[in-house]
């Protein structure tokens, strides 16, 4: 395994505890600064959406530069913005901290996908892009618990503080590890990294990602409310249950890698259809606690294991421009996050109950295995076609 691989796990780890883990502060951070936690949410928003605008943004900005440097200077934005969420004086500085930090989130996972797959040979691709969002996943399993405790034990604002320290050992390793990789800047354009999205099914792979996720978070979103009003368990084990679902995204991430180095498609197919038997049997047994414990940790596996193939499918169908489709789909990642958590929440206010961001949630599957499907059958068709044409010829 390059060396490489573990310096963009680290920066993906911390990139990952930076967006999560203030879910568990919000409380602090609101008495800190004198808001309503609903105000204090907007930090989770406000971030989310600036994932979107950096992936997008930033990417295209940078398409043309060599991807190690602009993997160095996005750590560097992404510690001064933690560093100005740990010494904001008030919420409206924080807001710009969790905006900078956010701006590098999205672009950083969508050229470090590239990097990583440039650093091994062609049938390990998708591992490689597993091995980087490990990062992410240990950031849920072990980085938000500890982190958590942290901010609550000395304060909110030294979480913030560990997360900067987590950023400049990324940076140091990504300096000593990441190789420079031949990138000929003259063959790149911003031209031809959009034309990628000329393509069919780099489309049909950014509705995937939205609806697969949305999915996912449709039912995870509103999660704490599930496990104590309907499953009945103490507010005080959510944590732990939440570390659960965790190791699922561990599991599943590390499944889904190499599945996806065999067959990409087919391994997106089962992990989707997966996902929706999980949430069905979830959203029918929620009053049980120990079909929720089973659920929750089959919910993680079988959601994030579509990340890696998700992420090689669209730059495989971008074909030599990969870099802007690959933070397209990054940011396709926190739409889909938006949506599921927008859906869940009108379930709940329709007066549906807390079992209902499931339902909706699996609803939305139901669409991401049918987008799926048909992206599939359209590719085997054209894989078919492709030898018919060359004798032809």
């Amino acid at each position: 395994m390059p060396l490489g691989l573990i310096a963009l796990a680290i920066g993906a780890f911390g990139i990952g505890l930076t967006e999560f883990v203030i879910m568990g502060l919000l409380p602090e951070v609101a008495a800190d600064f004198g808001v309503s936690e609903a105000a204090a949410g907007w930090l989770i928003s406000g971030y989310a959406l600036s994932v979107v605008l950096g992936a997008l943004g930033l990417t295209a900005a940078t398409v043309r530069l060599p991807r190690k440097p602009v993997l160095v200077g996005l750590l560097v934005l992404f510690i001064v913005g933690n560093t100005l969420t740990a010494i904001a004086p008030s919420y409206e500085v924080a807001m710009i901290g969790r905006v900078i930090a956010a701006l590098c989130h999205g672009a950083f996972f969508g050229i470090g996908s590239v990097v990583a797959a440039d650093l091994v040979p062609s049938d390990k691709k998708a591992r490689a892009i597993a091995i980087m969002f490990t990062g992410l996943t240990a950031a849920n399993v072990l980085g938000v618990p500890f982190g958590t405790f942290l901010g609550q034990q000395a304060g909110w604002r030294a979480t913030f503080w560990a997360i900067s320290g987590i950023g400049v050992l990324a940076l140091i390793g990504i300096l000593l590890l990441v190789p420079v990789l031949k990138h000929a800047a003259d063959e790149i354009s911003l031209r031809k990294e959009l034309g990628a999205f000329r393509s069919v099914q780099v489309w049909l792979s950014l509705a995937v990602t939205v609806l697969g996720y949305g999915g996912m978070f449709g039912a995870f979103t509103y999660i704490a409310y599930t496990l104590t009003e309907v499953s009945g368990f103490d507010s005080a084990t959510v944590p732990w249950l939440l570390v659960l679902f965790g190791v699922g995204l561990f599991v599943g991430n590390w499944l889904g890698g190499r599945m996806a180095d065999g067959n990409i498609d087919r391994s997106l197919l089962i992990f989707i259809a997966g996902l929706l038997v999980v949430l069905i049997g979830f959203g029918a047994l929620a009053s049980s606690q120990m079909a929720t414990i089973i659920s929750l940790f089959l919910m993680g596996g079988f959601g994030f294991g579509t990340v890696p193939g998700l992420q090689s499918r669209i730059m495989k169908y971008a074909g030599s421009a990969p870099t802007l489709a690959s933070g397209a789909n990054i940011g396709a990642f926190n739409v889909g996050n938006a949506l599921g958590a927008w859906a869940g929440g009108v379930g709940i206010a329709a007066g549906l109950g807390y079992t209902s961001p499931i339902w909706i949630g699996a609803t939305i599957t139901v669409t991401a295995l049918l987008v799926m499907f048909v992206a599939a059958t359209l590719a085997k068709k054209s894989e078919a076609a492709q030898p018919t044409l060359v004798a032809a010829n």
